[in-house]
């Protein structure tokens, strides 16, 4: 063994001590009757938990059809009923560890058992109750190893060893212990941010009496604070003096501020554009590079427009700030569009504008404010007279909504109805004659 590594020796000698214990308990009275008590307490907490984990889940149980914060509470805690069993069986035998010191003086035996109690207690939890993916992995790489160091007893000697090995960058030093608690801790802290970030937006979200514009800063503000406190909680854990981070973070602060200028004019770009709120999320806008879309997503980079044929267009937020922007819906305002058609000259034009206006009224989204269909001569073409029909609408006349084409439905009926002859084009072609023979 004197060529091995250091790791190697301090492990043998670990399963020399244990071999050691597990002989002296082999022997000892003591050890037998706190072996029998585990199995006691095991058999007890089995017979109980077949009683009351049914209890439990009834229990627990809400109704399907109620969703109250109570319901959500009550489901919460019903899948945490699979660990009845090893609870019990740990507090049993936690109850009897002070009956069998106060006999032996010692309670060694007792004390692993509760140990292994609780380590099928983590097993439990992430094979039956974690659903998430990330905690699930989490939890079978970190905590059932963690566990299983502490029922064997070796939890506290492998923390002393990460903890004196230290390494550094830099001026910066910090043990192995800390890498490893800042690595789970960060995890389980930013994995803490993700969720609570849904959860407060999904609540933004439902404050329909914010406006859209408000309710999307809220929820940048409270992202961006979330992520903020994780970072600062972590740094703590891991035992990093953020006053160490000052000259670094302003030599990579002056990096950013040159290479990455566009990324921050984007960022600010967003945020003025939430606080404004001139264009938000349900919004149809048009850019002047010819872009348009409807607004579905704005983030702190750039804003996801939807047309109407399913693409998405990413457009930077400094496009909003810096280059004119035509929002044609703002949250349901009215636009106004007209429809083109022709008669023919034989008509008398002082009939077509009440018809026309009567028909496209008749249209169930045409409104009558801020102004009623109007139709207007337009000019004399070369076939007919050209007339056009102005009407307003809630929305714009695409995707979904045809407009257009339903109110020239309207004048075509209309017209037909009437009596009245939509022209077609013409033309007039005047022979004069065969032109003279050529002679010979």
């Amino acid at each position: 063994m004197e060529n091995q590594p250091e790791i190697v020796g301090v492990v043998v000698g670990y399963a020399e001590q244990a071999l050691e214990i597990a002989q002296q308990w082999l022997i000892s009275p003591a050890a037998w009757s706190q072996f029998a008590l585990l199995v006691v307490a095991f058999l007890l907490a089995w017979l109980v938990s077949r009683r009351l984990r049914p209890a439990l889940a009834g229990l627990l149980t809400p109704p399907q059809d109620q969703d109250t914060y109570l319901a959500q509470a009550r489901r919460f805690l019903l899948q945490f009923v699979p660990l009845t069993l090893p609870l019990l069986a740990y507090t049993l035998t936690a109850m009897g560890e002070e009956i069998v010191r106060s006999l032996f003086g010692s309670g060694a035996v007792i004390a692993f058992g509760k140990r292994v109690f609780l380590f099928l207690a983590a097993r439990a939890l992430v094979r039956d109750i974690l659903k998430d993916p990330f905690l699930k992995l989490l939890g079978k790489y970190v905590l059932i190893p963690v566990m299983a160091l502490y029922a064997l007893g070796l939890l506290e000697p492998v923390q002393v060893w990460l903890a004196e090995t230290v390494i550094g960058v830099g001026n910066i030093r910090f043990s192995l212990l800390s890498v490893v608690r800042g690595l789970i801790a960060g995890s389980i802290l930013f994995w803490l941010g993700r969720w609570s970030n849904t959860q407060s937006a999904t609540y933004i979200a439902r404050q329909k009496e914010l406006r859209p514009a408000t309710r999307e800063l809220a929820t940048k503000t409270v992202e961006f604070a979330i992520f903020a406190a994780a970072f600062l909680v972590l740094m703590n854990i891991m035992g990093i003096d953020l006053t160490t981070l000052a000259v670094l973070g302003g030599a990579i602060g002056v990096g950013l501020g040159f290479g990455l200028q566009k990324i921050a004019s984007n960022f600010i770009s967003g945020v003025i554009l939430l606080l404004e709120g001139q264009a938000t999320v349900g919004d149809f806008v048009e850019l002047d590079g010819g872009e348009a879309g409807t607004i579905v997503k704005m983030t702190a980079r750039a804003t996801i427009l939807e047309t109407f044929d399913g693409r998405w267009i990413v457009v930077p937020n400094e496009d909003f700030i810096t280059t004119r922007v035509v929002n044609y819906s703002d949250q349901g305002s009215a636009n106004r569009y007209e429809a083109a058609f022709s008669v023919s000259y034989d008509t008398d034009i002082n009939l077509i504008p009440p018809l026309i206006e009567a028909a496209v009224a008749k249209h169930p989204d045409v409104l009558t404010e801020p102004e009623p269909p109007d139709c207007e001569l337009r000019g004399f073409g070369d076939s007919g007279i050209d007339f056009a029909v102005e009407f307003w609408v809630n929305g714009l006349d695409d995707g979904k909504n045809k407009y257009t084409s339903d109110v020239l439905f309207l004048i075509w009926n209309a017209l037909r109805d009437a009596g009245i002859e939509i022209p077609y084009p013409q033309r007039v072609v005047h022979h004069k004659g065969l032109p003279p023979e050529q002679t010979a």
